[in-house]
């Protein structure tokens, strides 16, 4: 099977990224967003999708996190929606629970064409709770809907439980994401067309 890749690069007055995936790879990354947290989350996104991903941002941090967060939101989604092409033969749905101390993150894909995404809730305790570089719930909520939407992906994330620390609550939910997006991304050799009564999925 011939790989399925992508590279998408987007520069604008707030951000220039450089963004490579391999759909079918073995997990391996390199990614440079400057923004710490974010770039460990990501890494753990792709080594459990096995996901061959690098990325280059700069951004507007001197002013926040927010574009650049957006932004790598926006590309990654680009990314997948490229590599999957007319997404022919895929399984398109995926699910994953995964936990992490006394939180488990759970993650339900679907590659419809249409973005929609189902984040977690602002009344969560974990909303109080932001990392030293400003990244917070608000920042992961909004990376996963620039990522649904770009992808055209229904994505619904939901915690069993949160607790005081950011680092455990966002760990399982990058990790399910991978394995979920994993499963909806496979070739199920089963399935000639695209997977859709209607023929087509944008």
């Amino acid at each position: 099977m011939i790989k399925r890749n992508a590279i998408i690069k987007r520069k604008t007055k707030e951000t220039d990224i450089t963004l490579k995936l391999t759909i079918d790879g073995t997990g391996k990354s390199k990614i440079d967003t400057g923004i710490g947290l974010l770039d460990h989350m990501l890494e753990l996104f792709a080594f459990h999708g096995l996901f061959d991903l690098d990325i280059t941002a700069k951004g507007d941090l001197k002013v926040d996190i927010h574009h650049t967060n957006e932004d790598v939101g926006i590309v990654l989604g680009q990314a997948f929606k490229k590599a999957l092409g007319d997404k022919k033969s895929i399984k398109r749905f995926g699910s994953a629970s995964v936990p992490m101390e006394d939180v488990v993150g759970n993650v339900v894909v679907d590659i419809s064409g249409r973005g929609f995404f189902q984040g977690i809730s602002p009344d969560s305790k974990l909303s109080r709770y932001e990392s030293d570089e400003g990244y917070s719930l608000e920042s992961v909520n909004h990376l996963f809907e620039s990522l649904a939407k770009t992808l055209g992906m229904n994505l619904s994330i939901k915690l069993s439980s949160a607790n005081s620390d950011l680092h455990t609550n966002l760990e399982p939910i990058f990790k399910a994401l991978g394995i979920a997006l994993d499963q909806a991304t496979q070739i199920d050799p089963r399935r000639k067309g695209v997977p859709s009564t209607k023929g087509v999925i944008d």
